[in-house]
């Protein structure tokens, strides 16, 4: 398997980004509500954020590669019978992808870094708090990352299941190119 995309098929590189990308959000999320319901006397009431914390900053730098990768290596070409509006709706679903992913990201920087502190990724360097003066930025920032966490896991679902519409309805191969087969 080659590493860069092709116009036919998706690269090792990608693929591995993608699928990485795709258990990292749905763990963070599980990982998130889990945590939300843990006292303060739970043993992990600080380890469970830690870990989401760190995650999150290690997804948010592995995200920034997959945009630097996607300019220099573009996506495969689609697919003969997609229509022009397959195609517009794959644009326009992954940039919302996209966006929602670092929004979420970001908010969860923002929750994080409100009291000044910076975000210790397990320990090996931190990201500094950059901007902690905003109005009651932990509480708005924690609304923003809670609804919008919501929405990519949603979006993502419904991504899946477009995924799976082209394999078993369309008989395309859409989804099997984005498991490394042609």
């Amino acid at each position: 398997m080659q590493w860069r995309n092709t116009s036919e098929r998706y690269g090792v590189v990608t693929l591995c980004m993608h699928w990485a990308v795709a258990f990292a959000v749905f763990g963070l999320f599980g990982l998130g509500l889990w945590m939300t319901g843990l006292d303060y006397y739970s043993p992990w009431y600080q380890t469970a954020p830690s870990i989401h914390k760190g995650i999150g900053m290690l997804l948010l730098g592995l995200m920034v590669l997959r945009v630097v990768w996607r300019l220099s290596t573009p996506a495969p070409d689609g697919l003969p019978t997609h229509g022009r509006m397959t195609r517009l709706a794959t644009r326009l679903g992954h940039a919302f992808l996209y966006a929602v992913l670092f929004a979420v990201m970001i908010s969860g920087y923002l929750i994080s870094t409100a009291d000044g502190r910076p975000v210790s990724v397990f320990g090996l360097f931190e990201v500094p708090a950059t901007l902690t003066s905003l109005p009651r930025q932990e509480d708005v920032a924690g609304l923003v990352h809670e609804y919008l966490a919501w929405a990519l896991v949603v979006f993502a679902a419904i991504h899946a299941l477009a995924a799976l519409k082209h394999h078993f309805i369309d008989r395309d191969t859409t989804l099997l190119r984005m498991l490394g087969r042609s």
